[in-house]
């Protein structure tokens, strides 16, 4: 596929991606890169993101660590990036956790935990990441929320949860932001084989590898749509659910359950 930019002329893009140490996030970096973009990673684990900027990608993919419940640090990577490379074009919120929960194991501190890292992580990138866009009036920021946000599903409250503020969140955001020049769109996946859907027990319809997710968002990068989501039958199947009433939804998640 033949991309092309405002930049295609003069300076590739750059991109910045929360959570690039593995997953969606890694096999992203290394699609970008193949494009000649420049890259810059971030997430916690140190290791992560070196392992990421070795194993793929034509130009050299960066590494910066940071905790993206710590504000501080965000305005840290932000501020060294765009004084490095510039301003940040593409910006990939895609830190996330996650872990399962039924209700016989009710946790408050996985609630509080989830939606730190995956909420509120992402409220700290955009308090950080708006000032400069707002002053170049251009910039565009994708944020990684899930197929699951559509509807509440049995044993993933506290997952589900945090991505759906997410997707309302980018829909509140949108009509102010597309005023001043700045894109906010959604990313929903579904269900890809990483470190943290391994700790699903039941098997995961339509699951992708992450490189085929990199791919799928490759593909509609550059579309003018809100939302890319992927895989293109699993999101039709819970999109439908989305739109079906209460009483057949929750006989449905009853039968689910047995």
């Amino acid at each position: 596929m033949v991309f092309t930019s405002k930049h295609e002329e003069s300076s590739p893009p750059i991109v910045w991606i929360t959570g690039g140490g593995s997953g969606i996030g890694r096999s992203l970096a290394h699609t970008l890169s193949n494009m000649g973009w420049i890259v810059v990673i971030s997430g916690r684990n140190r290791e992560k993101l070196i392992k990421t900027a070795a194993t793929g990608g034509k130009q050299p993919i960066q590494q910066m660590t940071l905790d993206v419940t710590d504000p501080q640090s965000v305005s840290r990577v932000i501020g060294e990036i765009e004084r490095q490379y510039g301003g940040i074009d593409y910006a990939f919120l895609n830190a996330g956790d996650y872990s399962p929960m039924r209700l016989k194991e009710f946790n408050l501190e996985l609630f509080h935990r989830l939606n730190d890292v995956n909420y509120l992580g992402v409220v700290n990138c955009l308090a950080a990441l708006l000032p400069g866009m707002r002053q170049r009036a251009q910039g565009q920021i994708l944020i990684t929320a899930s197929l699951s946000a559509y509807r509440g599903l049995p044993g993933a409250a506290p997952y589900s949860a945090t991505k759906a503020a997410l997707i309302n969140l980018a829909e509140s955001l949108q009509p102010e932001l597309s005023q001043l020049g700045i894109r906010i769109r959604l990313i929903n996946p579904g269900f890809v084989a990483t470190e943290l859907t391994e700790k699903n027990d039941f098997k995961m319809p339509f699951l992708i590898t992450p490189a085929m997710a990199a791919e799928a968002i490759q593909n509609q990068l550059l579309s003018k749509r809100f939302e890319i989501r992927f895989p293109t039958t699993f999101s039709w199947i819970m999109k439908a659910l989305s739109w079906i009433p209460y009483r057949i939804y929750f006989a449905l998640m009853r039968r689910l359950l047995k």
